[in-house]
C-alpha cells in the first residue's frame, strides 16, 4: 500500500489521470491524499470533481479558496468570474451529489498510520499559522467545518468572500471567527509577525509586502494570543511533522527559508508547470507536465 499526496488540480483531468498511471495506482490498494482546489481555470473541472467524487473512501481531500468559490457559486452566495471553468459542473446533472460531497470535505488532514511513515504528515491547502499547534488548529478546523456542513451553510457563504478581519484572534465570534479561520487554511501565503495575513501579493517570494514575510518562515516560537488562552500542546518542530500544502503555484514547489518542514506540492499544472505527487512512503516526488504548454 501506497499513500501519495497531489498538488492543485485545478480541472487538469488529463494530467491527473496521467500521473495515476505513472504512479500505477489503485483505490482497493493505495490512498491518495489531494490538497483542494480541484476545480477551476482548467479544462476539465467536471472531470477532476467528479474523479474525486468517485475515488471517495480511497483519497483524503481538503478543501481549496476555488472549491469553496464553486460552492458560494452554486448556493447562489457568488458570481461566476472571468476565467473561472465552472460552468459544466454547475449544469451537470449529478451537481446535486457532488457539491454535497465537496462542502463536507476536512479542511486539514492529518495521518492515522504513524508507523507507516518516518514522519508525521499533516495537510491543509494553503498552510498554519505558526502561531497554532496541530491540536488548536484541528479544533478551529473542525469548527468551520461545522458550519459549513450544518443547515445555516448559506448564512455563512452569503458573508464569506472578504479580507476581514484579517487577523485570527481567539475573542473572534459568529461568521467574522468562521471566515478568519477559513481565510488562514485556504488564502494564506504571507503574513506579520503577529499572524496579520496580507491578501494582495499572490506572486513568488519577492513579492512580498513591507513587514510580510511568507508564513513558513516565522519561528514556531512566536509569542500567541491563542496559546495565551489555551497553552499549545506542542510546536510543529516538537510534533516532528511535515506540513503538506498547495495553493501557491508561483512557489514552483521550493521553500527557502523554510523554518518548519513543508512540501510544497502545488506545481502549476494549470499555468503550464506540472502536477505534482510526493510518496508519502519514501519522500520520492513525481511529476506529469502540464499539456497546456508554457502559460
Amino acid at each position: 500500500m501506497a499513500t501519495y499526496a497531489i498538488g492543485d488540480l485545478h480541472g487538469c483531468y488529463a494530467e491527473f489521470e496521467a500521473l495515476l498511471a505513472r504512479l500505477d495506482f489503485s483505490p482497493s490498494r493505495d490512498h491518495l491524499w489531494l490538497t483542494g482546489d480541484l476545480i477551476n481555470r482548467g479544462p476539465d473541472s467536471l472531470g477532476c470533481l467528479r474523479r474525486s467524487v468517485a475515488l471517495d473512501g480511497a483519497a483524503s481531500v481538503v478543501l481549496g479558496n476555488h472549491d469553496l468559490h464553486l460552492l458560494a457559486v452554486a448556493r447562489g452566495h457568488g458570481k461566476l468570474k472571468r476565467h473561472d471553468t465552472l460552468t459544466e459542473i454547475l449544469e451537470a446533472p449529478d451537481r446535486t451529489e457532488m457539491l454535497e460531497w465537496l462542502r463536507r470535505q476536512p479542511l486539514m488532514v492529518t495521518d492515522s498510520q504513524h508507523d507507516a511513515f518516518d514522519k508525521r504528515y499533516v495537510m491543509t491547502h494553503a498552510g498554519l499559522l505558526p502561531q497554532w499547534s496541530i491540536a488548536q488548529a484541528s479544533e478551529l478546523a473542525a469548527e468551520a467545518e461545522a458550519v459549513l456542513r450544518g443547515d445555516d451553510v448559506d448564512d455563512f457563504l452569503s458573508v464569506m468572500y472578504g479580507n476581514l478581519p484579517a487577523r485570527f484572534t481567539p475573542e473572534l465570534t459568529g461568521q467574522d471567527r468562521i471566515r478568519a479561520i477559513i481565510n488562514v487554511f485556504t488564502r494564506m501565503r504571507f503574513i506579520a509577525a503577529d499572524g496579520t495575513l496580507d491578501f494582495a501579493a499572490k506572486e513568488g517570494l519577492d513579492s512580498a509586502p513591507a513587514g510580510f514575510a511568507p508564513w513558513f518562515t516565522y519561528p514556531r516560537e512566536l509569542s500567541s494570543e491563542y496559546s495565551r488562552e489555551k497553552p499549545r500542546e506542542s510546536t510543529l518542530a516538537e510534533e516532528r511533522v511535515t506540513l503538506i500544502f498547495g495553493h501557491w503555484a508561483a512557489l514552483e514547489g521550493v521553500t527557502p527559508e523554510a523554518r518548519v518542514d513543508v512540501e510544497a506540492l502545488d506545481t502549476g499544472c494549470v499555468w503550464g508547470g506540472s502536477l505534482t505527487a510526493l510518496d508519502l512512503g519514501s519522500g520520492e516526488r513525481i511529476e506529469e507536465p502540464s499539456r497546456r504548454g508554457n502559460r
